[in-house]
């Protein structure tokens, strides 16, 4: 049986996910979404459907992009 790499659960339905060459093994979707979801960059919750990209940032919804926008711009004036 593989060890999850999140919670060390040792189970006999585990799953590997590999990114970039590096690969990864989880006994739930939940301990994948833990260790590979990015976090919004407004709100900082974790991004698990599409989110918004802008200028290299990661939102997870319409909202937090415009929030986040809204406050880098007044940042850089």
């Amino acid at each position: 049986m593989a060890k999850c790499d999140v919670c060390q659960n040792e189970y006999d339905k585990t799953f590997t996910v590999t990114i970039q060459n590096n690969s990864y093994v989880f006994d739930s979707f939940e301990c994948a979404i833990h260790k590979l979801a990015p976090f919004c960059a407004y709100c900082g919750c974790r991004v698990i459907g599409h989110g918004v990209e802008i200028a290299l940032k990661t939102y997870c919804c319409n909202h937090c992009a415009a929030a986040g926008s809204i406050e880098s711009s007044s940042v850089n004036t």
